[in-house]
C-alpha cells in the first residue's frame, strides 16, 4: 500500500453499523457525501481535458456522447441516459448547437422534443474524445484489481437501483 493510500485510509472513518440516532454526522464516513467526492473529483479530470482541448463542458461531453452512441436521440432519451435534469440537459444542447456540433429538430410527434444528431464537426470531436475517455477510465480503474473492478461495478448498480427507489417512493 502507498503512502498516499495509507493515509487516505486513516483519514476515512470505517463504518460496519449504522450509529445511533444522537450519534454526530461524520461527513467523511458519509456514503452520500464520500460519493459526491469521487465523483466531483474524477468529473473534474474530465472537465479540465475536454474544457481544454475540445472548449466544451461536462454536461455538454454527456450529451456528445450519447448522442454519438445512439446516432439520434430525442431529447428526452439524453436526460434519462445521462441523468442530467431536463433544464441542464437543454442548455448543453444549445451550446453544442450554437458551437455547431449538434443538430437540432423538431420531433414529429413531441413539439417539446427535439430529435438531435451530431453534425460532422461533432463526429470528429466525438471519434477524438472517445479513446482520451477509455484512457483515463484506464487510469482510474488501474487502481483496482479486476475483482475489485466487477466488484465496484456491482455496488454502483445496486446503490444507483437503491437511489431510483427511494426517489420513486418519495
Amino acid at each position: 500500500m502507498t503512502a498516499s493510500a495509507k493515509r487516505n485510509n486513516a483519514e476515512t472513518p470505517k463504518r460496519t453499523s449504522r450509529p445511533d440516532d444522537s450519534a454526530p454526522l461524520v461527513l467523511q464516513a458519509f456514503l452520500p457525501y464520500r460519493l459526491s467526492v469521487v465523483t466531483e473529483a474524477v468529473s473534474g479530470l474530465f472537465a479540465s481535458r475536454y474544457q481544454e482541448r475540445f472548449g466544451i463542458s461536462i454536461a455538454e461531453w454527456r450529451v456528445v456522447a450519447v448522442v454519438g452512441e445512439h446516432v439520434t436521440q430525442t431529447t428526452q432519451e439524453v436526460i434519462e441516459r445521462t441523468g442530467m435534469d431536463r433544464v441542464r440537459v437543454s442548455r448543453a444542447v444549445i451550446r453544442l448547437s450554437d458551437k455547431g456540433l449538434l443538430d437540432r429538430q423538431p420531433h414529429p410527434r413531441d413539439q417539446r422534443a427535439q430529435i438531435l444528431r451530431l453534425t460532422r464537426q461533432g463526429q470528429a470531436i466525438y471519434r477524438q474524445i472517445v479513446p482520451l475517455a477509455w484512457e483515463l477510465e484506464a487510469a482510474l480503474a488501474g487502481a483496482l484489481t479486476d475483482a475489485e473492478r466487477r466488484q465496484l461495478d456491482n455496488i454502483l448498480d445496486k446503490i444507483g437501483q437503491r437511489a431510483k427507489e427511494i426517489a420513486s417512493g418519495e
